[in-house]
């Protein structure tokens, strides 16, 4: 017997369940289908680290005496082909709950033998609802209701050898520029969370001055190493989801006296990511629109060369600009950083929500659906909070919290490095110009005005 393994999102082969599934019928097909449409929507630094995640799973299935299949295509006019060519008997691939993939996934069903294996999250998305069996959709009792239904994991190790039927093609695999910052492999995956979750005394390179043991303080200082640095590898799967939780209990069973906040912190911003999921696959229309519609009327202001200074780092406001120069540079942005340009383009620069959304689906190597519009959302005020659109994020203020040395400014506005601490958060109230850099802030934080547009638009909503 043979199986097709469908890799779409579950590049690896540590405790991957549609691989599992596909081992159960004998040989194995590892196919990845470079799907026209996926790529003509992809970053092309999210490309990249794909290209190199496939280089990397190839390596390892040569180990395992396999290869991976490659091909481009609409995706069922390519499974049709390799199931003919193979005498595969049925295929295999880890469910997504993407909008576009649900809908790819049921056409596809009605036509060939596809086995969807819910292995993306802890939960699948319908598993997890509230007593009278609706969807949840405020984040904290979802996460009382994601943790009471949580069962002991039980991880699947890579398999020891797969066997490949012989005498298929594939196209040559994509070439790639290895990025310095996220090398992208499942070994690299691996490590990354093993330093992060052992023990402080456990040597490590990425895990900061703590790991998920000072991950509550150190989390929010874009100065410091203090995050995971996961995220491009959840997005892609070189990791999985049930990995990570697995990895952030046994750091909270083991924590030492008085660090068990921390691991719990983690755990929560990993519910998180769920918890959007969960979001866009029971309300769909949240890809364009907000999900609370009483803000579907904003009179945003929209000035696209007020955006585009935002997208270059060059509005005037240090914090701000030094985020968005890290995001063009790396394809990745501290998720602190992320919340603040978020609150300065929307609530202070009142500029739609979804330019911000698709500047950052268009950078980020990590851009995923789910995440990123749950992420502008929330920032928005237009998501799933009962009344967060009061919450206005002060750029100075945070950027004195949060970056209090200067250091990730310095980093990243070059220009600024030879302010001293006093006067590099906001050179314009201290009077001080620099060559090159905006003499002031495209626009300062207004509460006042900010809340009447938001009053404006819920006025205009209810009045329709």
């Amino acid at each position: 017997m043979r199986a097709i393994w469908w890799i779409r999102r579950d590049l690896r082969l540590t405790d991957n369940g549609a691989l599992q599934a596909a081992l159960q019928q004998g040989e194995v097909i590892p196919l990845f289908i470079l799907d026209p449409r996926l790529l003509a929507h992809s970053a092309p630094k999210r490309l990249n680290f794909l290209f190199g995640g496939l280089q990397a799973l190839d390596k390892s299935l040569r180990q395992r005496g396999a290869a991976l299949i490659l091909r481009r295509g609409e995706p069922l006019t390519v499974l049709r082909q390799v199931l003919e060519e193979s005498g595969a008997s049925r295929v295999y691939a880890e469910e997504d709950y993407t909008p576009y993939a649900r809908r790819r996934d049921e056409t596809i069903r009605s036509e060939i033998p596809l086995r969807l294996i819910a292995w993306q999250t802890v939960h699948h998305p319908a598993r997890v609802r509230k007593p009278d069996g609706k969807p949840y959709t405020v984040y904290t009792p979802y996460a009382k209701a994601w943790k009471a239904n949580l069962m002991d994991l039980q991880l699947l190790p890579a398999p020891e050898r797969i066997s490949l039927p012989p005498g298929l093609s594939s196209e040559p695999l994509p070439s790639f520029q290895p990025d310095p910052h996220f090398p992208a492999s499942e070994q690299e995956a691996l490590l990354r969370l093993e330093e992060f979750t052992q023990p402080p005394s456990f040597p490590a390179r990425h895990r900061g001055l703590g790991g998920i043991y000072a991950y509550a303080e150190q989390r929010n200082r874009m100065d410091l190493d203090g995050t995971s640095q996961l995220s491009p590898y959840l997005r892609f799967g070189l990791i999985g989801m049930r990995q990570a939780v697995f990895a952030a209990l046994q750091a909270l069973r083991n924590s030492p006296p008085g660090m068990g906040k921390s691991a719990e912190t983690w755990l929560n911003e990993l519910i998180w990511r769920e918890f959007y999921i969960q979001i866009l696959y029971h309300f769909p229309y949240v890809r364009r629109e907000a999900f609370n519609r009483a803000f579907t009327n904003l009179p945003w202001q929209n000035d696209e060369a007020a955006f585009q200074s935002w997208k270059d780092g060059l509005t005037g406001m240090p914090i701000v600009d030094a985020a968005m120069r890290q995001l063009r540079q790396m394809g990745w942005m501290h998720n602190r950083a992320r919340m603040i340009v978020a609150s300065y383009l929307v609530k202070d620069m009142l500029i739609d929500w979804r330019w911000g959304e698709a500047w950052f689906m268009e950078n980020l190597i990590d851009g995923d659906l789910a995440a990123n519009n749950g992420g502008w959302q929330w920032t928005a005020g237009t998501g799933t909070d009962a009344a967060p659109y009061f919450r206005i994020f002060n750029p100075i203020l945070q950027s004195r919290k949060f970056d209090p040395h200067g250091a990730y400014i310095r980093r990243w506005v070059p220009e600024l490095r030879h302010l001293d601490n006093d006067t590099l958060h906001a050179p314009w109230l201290k009077g001080v110009q620099v060559a090159g850099y905006p003499a002031q802030p495209i626009v300062l934080p207004d509460k006042a005005r900010t809340l009447a547009v938001y009053a404006s638009g819920r006025a205009s909503r209810q009045g329709s």
